[in-house]
């Protein structure tokens, strides 16, 4: 993928499939590195395709028999000397602590670091796409920090829905505050 923020949809998308109700995005950077962070608290996976989430050839997709998004991730990370792990807790075998982590580091001086691109277009196209899931999103710059809550804007809307064009908007308008960019 062509940027990570396209990765951290995929995953996330993941997450939503196997039924998260909470899914954290964190990204935490330096000057060296990147670290990314999707957490959800879905139903996870076996162990057995938790052994095999990074063959392309193994997908939980009815509509296709190959799965690109962790393999390419994994790639992504590892052609910067980086790494990803996944680890994951089947809610047959945990009740209490089920769902699924997905870690990778980047190392962003290497000549093939993939840049982070719009994550707002995604922390955004995330919240829209599906309204009853909560999102938290923190991305840490050194000693900048960029967070939304979708528990906290829930708090203050009361019913009004996140898919709300309005709501949306304002989600949009808040990251590029919080990011400084100007429009």
């Amino acid at each position: 993928m062509k940027e990570l923020s396209l990765n951290i949809l995929d995953i996330a998308q993941n997450s939503i499939h196997a039924e998260a109700r909470l899914v954290r995005i964190l990204i935490t950077e330096s000057d060296e590195t990147l670290k990314l962070e999707i957490m959800d608290d879905g139903k996870g996976m076996s162990e057995e395709f938790l052994n095999r989430v990074t063959d392309p050839f193994s997908t939980t997709r009815t509509t296709r028999k190959v799965g690109m998004g962790l393999p390419l991730l994994k790639l992504a990370a590892e052609q910067t000397g980086g790494s990803m792990s996944v680890t994951s807790r089947e809610r047959a075998l945990y009740p209490e602590t089920h769902g699924t982590e997905v870690t990778a580091v980047f190392y962003k001086k290497h000549l093939d670091f993939t840049p982070l691109g719009d994550v707002i277009s995604t922390v955004v196209s995330l919240v829209q796409g599906s309204p009853e899931v909560d999102f938290l999103f923190v991305h840490e710059l050194g000693e900048k920090r960029v967070e939304l809550d979708t528990r906290d804007i829930r708090e203050v809307l009361g019913d009004v829905p996140l898919s709300s064009p309005d709501v949306l908007v304002w989600i949009r308008e808040s990251l590029i505050e919080q990011y400084g960019y100007s429009e």
